[in-house]
């Protein structure tokens, strides 16, 4: 599932920030039903990553969400949401976004082996 900011034309991995004093299993569950209207869902971290720019580094949690349903999409900074089979092409964060991808697939493979 990817979003599209109402301020760009490009895909992204629904995500965001974490409130201060906000457990980040509480802003995974907030940001992605801010984000696609996720209404029952159940989210499960996968794995913890950084990103260098150079200049700064920053440090995120990647989630998957085993998302049952959807409601209306709240209106807040997304303009739509999508459900592809591979990867967008046009990318919002086009140096992080393959790799976050490529974490999930590798973790769905591993929770259809244990099926």
């Amino acid at each position: 599932m990817f979003v599209k900011h109402k301020d760009r034309s490009t895909w992204e991995i629904p995500g965001g920030h974490k409130e201060v004093n906000e457990n980040i299993n509480i802003t995974a569950s907030r940001e992605l039903f801010e984000e696609t209207g996720a209404k029952d869902f159940r989210i499960i971290p996968v794995s913890f990553y950084s990103v260098n720019t150079g200049e700064t580094v920053t440090f995120g949690q990647l989630f998957y969400a085993d998302v049952k349903s959807l409601g209306e999409l709240p209106d807040y900074e997304i303009s739509e949401i999508r459900l592809f089979d591979k990867m967008p092409e046009s990318l919002t964060y086009p140096l992080i976004q393959p790799y976050l991808f490529k974490k999930i697939e590798e973790f769905c493979a591993g929770l259809k082996e244990t099926d």
